[in-house]
């Protein structure tokens, strides 16, 4: 892993036009696995294959090469993950963001990153109410995030009132940890609040909130955001595939 204080600049070639992107030192994970590949010539031939407008453009399956046009995509990879890098919230999923494609939670609690698909953000604009509610589901998240991890850390004494058939322990226990959620819900109450920054980006030129600190953003578009946009505005099927092909043609460092 390299200590680098220059952003490495990537220029994406489209058969719909260029896009410009740099990757951000501070995810150095990702920063590197992107510079690998592309360095390998991983991503030229591959497709955007997952298109959806006012979300985002995903590419980098790498089965989506001279992929026939009814074929399904997007479980396509190179057979490892890179872990999760947020550096939130200073980098978040603001309009034209670049960020790791994952797998869901169920089976990645870690939220690791593909090591090969990866998408662009084009978002909506939100309204100030809009993001107030999703402060507010934010703050929901969090509580029952710090509720579940309670639980967990509590689970041998809970599992003995349970098997005692201790009803009033049980609701003590309940009580203590929904105490001690509340003071540290309130402790961490600024994870749940959008900073200046992302209510400017959210409100003016858009993104996706509700991804923040789900997936690593770990770059940006500098050049090429109407090509994105045209991008966004292709034609799909019922899976998100552009009816005609999004094809990478080439990925250089400049």
């Amino acid at each position: 892993m390299e200590q680098q204080t220059t952003e490495t600049q990537i220029r994406m070639q489209t058969n719909l036009g260029t896009i410009t992107l740099k990757l951000y030192n501070e995810t150095p994970l990702h920063r590197d696995n992107f510079i690998k590949l592309v360095k390998k010539g991983q991503y030229e031939g591959l497709l955007f294959h997952r298109v959806i407008k006012g979300f985002m453009i995903q590419g980098g399956d790498v089965t989506s090469k001279n992929a026939p046009i009814n074929k399904q995509l997007g479980a396509g990879d190179l057979g490892y993950t890179v872990p999760a890098e947020f550096v939130y919230p200073r980098y978040f999923h603001k309009l034209g963001a670049l960020c790791a494609a994952r797998t869901g939670d169920d089976g990645n609690p870690e939220k690791a990153s593909s090591a090969s698909q990866f998408y662009i953000v084009t978002g909506k604009i939100y309204s100030e109410s809009e993001l107030k509610q999703l402060e507010k589901q934010k703050e929901s998240r969090l509580k029952q995030s710090i509720f579940n991890r309670l639980q967990i850390e509590n689970k041998d004494i809970i599992k003995q009132y349970y098997k005692t058939g201790d009803k009033d322990s049980l609701a003590i226990m309940r009580d203590t940890l929904i105490g001690k959620t509340e003071i540290e819900a309130e402790k961490r109450k600024n994870e749940a609040v959008f900073t200046p920054e992302q209510c400017t980006a959210y409100t003016t030129v858009g993104g996706v909130p509700f991804l923040d600190n789900e997936y690593t953003v770990y770059g940006e578009v500098t050049e090429g955001l109407d090509i994105v946009d045209k991008i966004q505005r292709t034609k799909t099927n019922s899976s998100d595939r552009p009816l005609e092909n999004v094809i990478i043609e080439s990925v250089v460092i400049i």
